[in-house]
Order: structure tokens, then sequence, then C-alpha cells
């Protein structure tokens, strides 16, 4: 199949290079000039050539086009989002030209872009919105990739409905192991980094800051007290999902379908089996890292803003939108997910995709 990845990051490139062995058409196309630039010359280079390293085996792919041209989407049947998701906006509305009506973009994670997809009236194909990364996976160096973990399921939301067994036809043919959700919202919800990463890196700051880049937040930030308040934040957003008519799943129950096939296995301890695996890379390294100046202003900002329309009171998520901005003396609501940005009308119309009108 021919194949589209808008990233060309950490995620993007292990991707490109994995559909690649499976014998897809890859076209992996930066659409930046901020980060792994090093690597993406390196790609263009060396003819897309790349190396994953994943459980003591090495393997080698070739991605068929390494590029920076946006026109290279119009002959993909899937084109995959795998960039920041502060970006999704601004790179949707650069690829409208390109667009065509029987394509599948793939947003991952989603973040509740369809709401920008029709905004800029991208609705005319199928939108898909993943919850996580298919591939835990870091570059390490030019052209080389450290797998360190696939999820055992990967939980996707389809828009519009009536288009759900298409899409599902097409992306069962990618290789990943796909399970399907009757809407994008659960999608954009449960994705973990709402959670883990807002809680984990603001309460991580400072031991970020004292050890200077030598700290994983997966293995050291999650004790007692630190998990109460991600309950308590993970409470908040079950609250809105019930709200919004659907099923109040915690965090550590989407944490464990996502990690696991073993479904008799205690939830909490599949997340601390997951947080401590030796595989699990540094990070967050600096302050102002994306688990910070990514996920609360596109999860938090867009939980709160959810919550204040539905009636739902968000203590917790407001509080941790206030203590990230002024920590990073930075107003996380600035340029936030809003219900204003993405389009209350948008939203609603996702809703009564799948019978839900309750905003």
């Amino acid at each position: 199949m021919k194949i589209a990845m808008l990233g060309a990051g950490n995620g993007g490139c292990a991707v490109a290079a994995d559909l690649s062995l499976r014998g897809h058409e890859v076209t992996l196309i930066k659409t930046s000039q901020s980060l792994h630039d090093d690597n993406f010359n390196y790609l263009q280079k060396h003819q897309g050539v790349i190396q994953l390293y994943e459980n003591d085996e090495v393997k080698e792919a070739k991605i068929k086009e390494v590029t920076r041209d946006l026109n290279k989407i119009r002959d993909a049947e899937v084109v995959i989002i795998y960039i920041q998701t502060n970006y999704h906006e601004d790179l949707i509305k650069r690829i409208k030209e390109y667009w065509q009506s029987d394509q599948i973009v793939l947003i991952n994670p989603g973040y509740l872009s369809t709401a920008y997809m029709l905004k800029w009236g991208l609705n005319d194909g199928i939108i898909v919105e993943a919850q996580s990364s298919f591939i835990d996976c870091r570059i390490f160096a030019p052209g080389k990739i450290k797998i360190g973990f696939r999820n055992a399921r990967n939980p996707l939301g389809i828009y519009p409905s009536s288009k759900k067994a298409i899409a599902q036809e097409k992306l069962d043919k990618l290789g990943f192991p796909f399970v399907y959700l009757d809407n994008v919202i659960e999608a954009a919800l449960h994705n973990p980094n709402l959670i883990v990463h807002t809680v984990g890196a603001i309460m991580s700051l400072p031991r970020i800051e004292k050890t200077k880049g030598e700290y994983c937040m997966y293995h050291e930030v999650f004790t007692p007290s630190v998990w109460n308040i991600l309950e308590s934040l993970d409470k908040e957003k079950m609250d809105i999902l019930q709200k919004l008519g659907f099923e109040r799943i915690p965090y550590v129950e989407a944490c464990k379908y996502r990690n696991s096939l073993d479904d008799s296995l205690d939830a909490k301890e599949v997340f601390f089996w997951y947080a401590s695996m030796p595989t699990r890379a540094k990070g967050p390294i600096k302050p102002d890292s994306r688990y910070i100046t990514e996920d609360v202003p596109q999860g938090l900002v867009m939980l709160e803003t959810l919550g204040k329309k539905l009636g739902v009171i968000t203590p917790i998520t407001t509080s941790l939108i206030e203590i990230a901005s002024a920590a990073l003396k930075m107003n996380m609501r600035e340029n936030g997910r809003t219900i204003s940005r993405l389009g209350e009308k948008n939203i609603t119309t996702i809703l009564e995709d799948c019978t839900n009108n309750n905003l």
C-alpha cells in the first residue's frame, strides 16, 4: 500500500521503517526545520536506509522516498500524521491543497484533531485518531533507532462511523494490532500523555533540573503521593467522558488494554511493569520538554475547556495548568486546544456521529 508519513521524528521514522519492512511503499515527509535534521539529512543521503534495533536484533529497512515535498501525499492511500500535536492545525491547513477525497488520514496521537480537519474542510475522506504511538522508540544516531516497546493493541477512533468498515479493511493491511473504538473522542481523551506526561513531568521538575539530563521519569516519579494526583486527574477525565456519554475507563485500564494481552492481570501492576522497563528512554531531560509544552496546552487545556462547557469541575486539571504556566513562565492556555479553537460545531458533529450530543 502507498503510505505518506508526515513527520520525521522518532515515531514517524520508526513506523515508516517498520511499514517498509512489511512491504509497503512509504514516503517519509519532514514537515519542519526544527528537530532531527541530522537524521533526516542522513536518510536523504543514504537513500532512506534506516536500522531498527530491537531485542538484540538489528533490521535494516529502506524507505522508498525521503523528502520535504508535501505534494507527495497526493498518491498515498493512507496519510499518517506523526508530529507534535502543537502543530497539527498548521499542518492540516498546509496539506489542504493536496488532500484527496478517497484518502485515509491517521493522526497519531489524535487529541481530537478531527475537529481541525472539519474546521478546514478536509471532511470528505476518512479521519482516524490513535491514542498513542504504536512503537516506543528513540533515534540514538543518524539512521539508527532503538525500539523499546510495541503496544499489544492500538485503539483507533474513526470518523465518520459510516466508513468504519472501509477504514478497518485498509488499516488492517498495515500490519499493526489495531482495535476500533466507537468514536474519535474516546481516542482523544484516552491519550495516555494527557495523564502520565503532565503529572509526571510537572512533579519531576526539581529532579529534571538537579540531574541535568540523567533522569527517567517513568522509573522515579510515580510514588504513592504522586499516584494520588494522577488518579485525581484521571477522575476528572472520566467525569467528562461520562458527561459526554462514554464509558468511565480509568487510565490504568486503558494502559493495560494497550500494553498487555493478558486481561487477567492487575491494571496498576501492568502500568508499573511498563514504567520500570529497563528499555525506557531517559526523559524528560529539561523542564520545557514536550511532556509539558505539548501535553499541558494540547491535553489539559482541552480537558479544562470541555469541563467548563459541560459543567464538570476540574480543579486538578486547572491547578496543573497553573503550576506549569508559572514554572515555565509561559501561558499554557494562550495557544491551547480550546473548544473555541477546535470549533464547538465541529465537536458536536463528531459527537452526533456516534449518537451522543451532550456538549
